[in-house]
């Protein structure tokens, strides 16, 4: 069995500040550096789930930020890391490599959620992305891109509000572990950290025993971007194959999803330079 892990931080337990998970900041470096390795601790935690599920290759993406975050020497020898930016397919790099089940890890609710710690999609200026006319985040786009692939995602961790995300878009019988309940955008109670990685262990060795379907779409598939800025949508339409649909919105459609998931990608990257 071979797994791949996409481990982002804003999930992982006691994050509940950007200054813990802000690699930029030399203000905050202290604090960055320690959630980094609780991160890394996380991850690891992951990794000897699956390996004690039987999987025979585990792949992690370090999906936050610049994806420079895990500490190197400390992750776990069974693991092979992928890390740094641009990767092409970011948070979802590499699990075209004939996967059978997918992890995400440390993952966080998308834009608009209410009490959920740092709620975004993929960047501060993306105000909601549809896909099929349905809101998701990056665990909906992610999933989707990971199913375009015939890879199902076998469980989820972060808060809450992501739990409730994942069973409401993969279903009720997604595996999922809530590290922390978010009180606010900002504060949450959370497990400590030791437990925190029992419960990723125990819970990633229990789903992996199970089947799952791959999150597919119907096709066509149609991505709605409502950004934050009408400068923003100036930029993003620009995009071959693009349409600006409102002052805030472009859209992209597709019959596969993976020039869907390269479009969004071209948006968002797009959209950022101004």
């Amino acid at each position: 069995m071979r797994t791949y892990i996409s481990i982002d931080m804003e999930g992982i337990a006691g994050v509940v500040h950007e200054s813990q998970t802000d690699p930029t900041n030399p203000a905050a470096a202290a604090e960055y550096g320690r959630f980094r390795r609780l991160m890394t601790s996380e991850a690891n935690a992951a990794v000897e789930g699956a390996v004690a599920a039987g999987a025979t290759r585990v792949l992690v993406n370090d999906s936050h930020w610049f994806m420079r975050n895990l500490v190197v020497e400390e992750l776990h020898q069974a693991a092979e890391l992928l890390s740094g930016d641009p990767k092409p397919h970011s948070m979802v790099q590499g699990i075209d490599g004939g996967f059978d089940a997918a992890l995400f890890i440390g993952y966080h609710a998308r834009a608009g959620t209410r009490n959920a710690i740092l709620d975004h999609t993929y960047a501060d200026r993306i105000h909601e992305v549809r896909l099929n006319g349905r809101p998701v985040g990056e665990l909906g786009i992610n999933a989707a891109y990971a199913g375009a692939h015939g890879v199902p995602v076998a469980l989820v961790s972060g808060d809450a509000a992501l739990a409730a995300e994942a069973k409401d878009l993969l279903g009720e019988d997604i595996a999922t572990v809530v590290v922390k309940q978010a009180v606010g955008r900002q504060a949450a109670q959370s497990v400590a950290p030791a437990v925190a990685c029992r419960m990723i262990r125990e819970g990633v060795t229990a789903a992996l025993k199970r089947r799952r379907r791959p999150f597919v779409l119907s096709s066509p598939v149609t991505i709605e971007v409502d950004f934050a800025l009408t400068s923003h949508a100036d930029v993003a339409e620009l995009c071959p194959g693009a349409t600006r649909t409102g002052g805030r919105t472009v859209t992209f459609t597709h019959a596969d999803y993976r020039e869907v998931f390269q479009a969004w990608r071209a948006l968002l990257n797009l959209s950022g330079v101004v």
